[in-house]
């Protein structure tokens, strides 16, 4: 059986999805394949995005924020949009799902603070869906609310 395949998706790829897909990479390793990209991606990870995972053991430093791409996106058996911003046009056969992230700038909080905060937001959403990709046969394609 092939592992089953996450796309994480968030505009600039440089925060968000790179955390979730660092995290999924500690959490899982090669048991998920993980992928991720933005709509409009940026020109670096966020510094504080990946300074926030290595406190917690997870080197995003090599990663560059990559531009969406539809052939992906049909590919893998789930796609994940992390917050409000980033939109992925539907396509058969794959599953989404949306994470409204947590967002700490709301309440006024920001710096590596918000980024801590961010990350484990995201990291308590990554342990579950690896729990529950690994649960399900990739070949199964189901809706995930």
């Amino acid at each position: 059986m092939t592992a089953p395949s996450v796309l994480f998706v968030c505009v600039k790829n440089g925060g968000k999805s790179q955390m979730a897909a660092g995290l999924m990479r500690q959490v899982a390793g090669d048991r998920v394949e993980v992928h991720s990209a933005g709509t409009k991606p940026g020109a670096a990870v966020n510094a504080l995005s990946a300074e926030s995972l290595l406190e917690v053991g997870v080197d995003i430093s090599d990663q560059t924020p990559t531009l969406l791409d539809p052939q992906l996106v049909e590919g893998v058996d789930l796609v994940v949009t992390l917050g409000r911003e980033a939109h992925v046009d539907p396509i058969a056969g794959t599953r989404f799902e949306n994470w409204d992230t947590d967002e700490p700038s709301e309440r006024g909080i920001d710096g590596i603070e918000r980024m801590r905060l961010v990350r484990d937001d995201i990291a308590t959403r990554v342990t579950d869906l690896a729990a529950r990709l690994q649960n399900t046969p990739s070949t199964e394609h189901q809706e995930i609310c």
